[in-house]
């Protein structure tokens, strides 16, 4: 006699798989405190090793972000920059032509422009300089690079002075199945470099963050996809939205630091645009934030009006596209103001420090504990006018 459909699943032991809900931020908000304080009072600060910043926000380590010279100007305004050494800066003394004729590219060869230049390899001794002229001009120096690199150019950062070490990758585990008879040890890495701070990322996991945190590490960056350059979520159909994986991860730092005594600094890295943004990501659980495409659109900036991911260079599958973010802004405006800008894109440390007002937090560890809600309807709730009128301007 044939089993029914019930009887069979009444005897199995598989399960099928489950769906969970998660959520970016245009689908939660901040739920204002039943306490108060003076904007005034608020110190936005965050600590990295030895070093504490009045800004918890940090310039991505992407070519169109990051140069020498913007990494000593966000550095003398509280933040810092992120030089990727697996770009141009790490292998064309004359960057800025190279960059020149990647802004000059049109939209149909502009990929293929970029894999071509980046085809070059990186010259070590590049990588001491720029940092040592970073220095000079009085910067923090921070260089990226992929972990394949990182044994390679880890030893020439730390001789040269680096202040911060990122190993940067799509996704990356503590643990990782390889055909090398030995990979990266991010606990021989922490080791080797002895004062500088490791960062590493990319991860939107608990389990991963907390594997991460027990090789030594002192920062975890946060997202998988979401920056506006970035198409890894069409390429290869991975990630999780950026509140999420911020609460998931923060919660690792928790429960490791709750474990050990060691608290290892969260950093919500990429999808954020606006004032708005930044506040979420650090109520739900970061310790700063990393930005690419909003520096990207400042004067200065070595994009030359265009920003493009850190894996649009891959020669058989690239995951990003260059984007035209003009340069409308400078710098100090994008962080501070004065603006015009009704929409939250501009003096993004104003609109945080705000924020952390309403709710009654004078720290971002204060900010922490701010109630959030999931709410869909928070930016269009009574908002026809704004949307039909101002939108599609931009205004």
């Amino acid at each position: 006699m044939l089993k029914t459909s019930q009887q069979i699943i009444d005897q199995t032991k598989v399960t099928p798989k489950s769906l969970e809900h998660s959520y970016g931020f245009d689908d939660v908000a901040i739920v204002p405190g039943t306490v108060t304080t003076n904007p005034n009072l608020v110190k936005p600060n965050f600590s990295l090793g030895n070093h504490t910043f009045r800004i918890p926000i940090i310039a991505s380590a992407m070519d169109g972000v990051v140069d020498p010279n913007f990494a000593v100007n966000i550095s003398n305004l509280g933040g810092f920059g992120v030089l990727n050494v697996d770009g141009v800066w790490g292998k064309y003394v004359d960057a800025d032509a190279v960059l020149d004729e990647i802004a000059n590219a049109s939209i149909e060869t502009a990929t293929r422009t970029i894999q071509k230049i980046y085809d070059e390899p990186v010259k070590e001794n590049l990588i001491g300089e720029r940092i040592e002229k970073i220095k000079a001009l009085g910067g923090l120096a921070a260089i990226a690079c992929t972990p394949q690199n990182t044994k390679k150019f880890a030893p020439v950062a730390k001789e040269a002075g680096v202040d911060f070490f990122v190993v940067a990758s799509t996704v990356t585990t503590a643990k990782h199945v390889s055909s090398s008879l030995r990979g990266l040890r991010l606990d021989e890495l922490v080791h080797n470099m002895g004062d500088v701070p490791i960062l590493v990322g990319n991860t939107v996991d608990f389990h991963a963050t907390l594997e991460l945190m027990e090789t030594g590490i002192h920062g975890v960056l946060v997202g998988v996809g979401p920056g506006a350059a970035c198409t890894s979520r069409e390429v290869l159909g991975i990630g999780m939205p950026q509140v999420s994986a911020t609460i998931e991860t923060s919660y690792a730092r928790d429960v490791y630091y709750e474990k050990t005594g060691r608290y290892v600094a969260i950093l919500t890295d990429g999808g954020l645009r606006t004032g708005g943004d930044i506040s979420k990501a650090i109520c739900a659980g970061a310790d700063a934030v990393m930005l690419g495409s909003p520096f990207a659109s400042c004067e200065g900036a070595p994009g030359r009006g265009f920003h493009w991911g850190m894996a649009t260079p891959d020669v058989s599958l690239p995951r990003g596209v260059r984007v035209q973010v003009g340069q409308s802004k400078t710098l100090e405006t994008l962080l501070f103001g004065p603006t015009s800008k009704t929409d939250g894109s501009e003096n993004l440390v104003g609109a945080l420090t705000t924020s952390m007002a309403t709710c009654g937090a004078q720290t971002i560890k204060e900010f922490h504990e701010a109630r959030m809600i999931i709410a869909p309807s928070i930016k269009t709730e009574g908002k026809i006018y704004q949307i039909a009128q101002t939108r599609p301007s931009g205004v």
